[in-house]
């Protein structure tokens, strides 16, 4: 029983060592091991990171900054283009505005010349009508005159006839003619 016994020990000696020495990974004994493998595991790491993972990153990357650069030229030539057109859309707008002024300075004159004609012609129309009314106005009053004398010296003759007297034309003629002379 005394193997037995110092084979019990020796597992116990062996559970209370691997206890007292906490996390095996920190176990010295076990470091170069360790060490072995962390080398193996980086380089298996970097290689695959090296030859796969890093050059399909640097190409997105590569894309992408190229996809950038070419909206920023894209933005910058687009950003001209919109500059030239405000400047044409400036230039028309100026030129329309002056085509504008001249066809209302052209058709101002075109009707100012128009009324002037018009009103030349109405003052003439307005002028012989005038001149033809004075003349009939001229011409009634005359009448009216030469009218009213007859009608006086008929008047005139039958009053005498009727009174009794006898007048001659000629008297008559005489006396309304003085009488209309004022």
């Amino acid at each position: 029983m005394a193997t037995e016994s110092h084979g019990a020990d020796a597992v116990a000696a062996g559970h209370a060592a691997a206890e007292s020495a906490g996390m095996p990974q920190l176990a010295v004994e076990t470091f170069p091991n360790q060490i072995f493998w962390l080398v193996v595991a980086l380089v298996a790491t970097y290689l695959i990171l090296s030859r796969v993972a890093l050059p399909r990153i640097a190409a997105v990357l590569a894309e992408r900054q190229g996809t950038i650069t070419n909206d920023i030229a894209a933005a910058e030539e687009l950003k001209l283009k919109a500059k030239e057109a405000e400047a044409a859309y400036e230039k028309a707008l100026a030129d329309a505005r002056a085509e504008a002024n001249r066809i209302v300075d052209e058709t101002r004159a075109a009707i100012k010349g128009d009324l002037d004609a018009a009103l030349e012609k109405a003052d003439a129309e307005i002028a012989a009508k005038t001149a033809g009314s004075e003349k009939a106005i001229a011409d009634i009053r005359a009448g009216a005159a030469e009218a009213a004398a007859e009608v006086a010296k008929e008047t005139a003759k039958e009053l005498v006839a009727a009174l009794g007297g006898d007048a001659d034309g000629r008297s008559v003629s005489a006396a309304v003619n003085a009488r209309m002379k004022g």
